[in-house]
């Protein structure tokens, strides 16, 4: 599978997704999977930052973003994802959606004061241009709030096991301790960080398990990161 066939696979998959999508993120976002990570960022994240919402789906996380305060532009690959998006926030200034593609994103250098980007690297062909491109569009010392889908997450399942046969998949298979090493290696800080546990895993049992069999058990791990500036290193 050569860039373009990735390209247009990727964005059919999720075109495909669109309506299935819109039923479910409502549910993901108010009790499942994302119902934690708003909280976070408001951790950090003073209200009134201007936010990009990166792989936004229909637009429900930019939309609680909106609410919560914060000035929030939602970015997506799949035209049908942003059409659906426009939709659930229609009449509404903030937020505003646009399509684009990680690798290569439609803003400005230093144009936002933070970034979410919630299991959309891992569907990226190279997380490096994305973390690349991430650090070029956000401000100095700016924060990105990153989930990355863990080990037994769903989705790894369904969509990267060909590339056992030799087949490129668009599904990078990134895990969350991978994704922490290329962060810190290539301008990023560590800030702060959760398990989203897996169904089935009660989050009592394995509060006393090191981060590497908590991230094992995790449907996604998340991050707080910060751009680290010229002369600062990442730890």
């Amino acid at each position: 599978m050569n860039q373009d066939s990735w390209h247009g696979e990727a964005e059919k998959l999720w075109n495909s997704y669109s309506d299935q999508w819109k039923s479910n993120s409502g549910n993901m976002w108010e009790k499942g999977s994302r119902k934690d990570i708003l909280p976070l960022i408001t951790k950090h994240v003073p209200k009134g930052a201007e936010i990009c919402d990166l792989g936004c789906g229909d637009g429900y996380g930019s939309l609680k973003l909106a609410e919560a305060g914060f000035k929030v532009t939602g970015m997506d690959f799949s035209k049908d994802m942003i059409t659906a998006a426009k939709e659930l926030a229609q009449g509404l200034e903030n937020p505003g959606f646009i399509q684009g593609d990680l690798a290569a994103m439609p803003f400005h250098d230093e144009q936002f004061d933070a970034a979410m980007a919630i299991n959309s690297i891992e569907w990226t062909e190279s997380p490096l241009m994305a973390l690349k491109e991430m650090n070029r569009i956000l401000k100095k010392d700016a924060l990105a709030c990153i989930g990355i889908l863990g080990p037994a997450a769903a989705p790894r399942k369904a969509h990267s096991y060909r590339r056992l046969y030799g087949e490129k998949t668009i599904m990078n298979s990134m895990m969350p301790w991978e994704f922490e090493r290329l962060s810190q290696e290539n301008g990023w800080k560590l800030v702060d960080e959760m398990a989203v546990t897996k169904k089935g895993a009660e989050t009592e049992k394995i509060a006393h398990l090191p981060k590497e069999l908590k991230q094992a058990v995790s449907f996604m791990w998340l991050f707080i990161l910060k751009k680290c500036s010229g002369d600062e290193k990442s730890e």
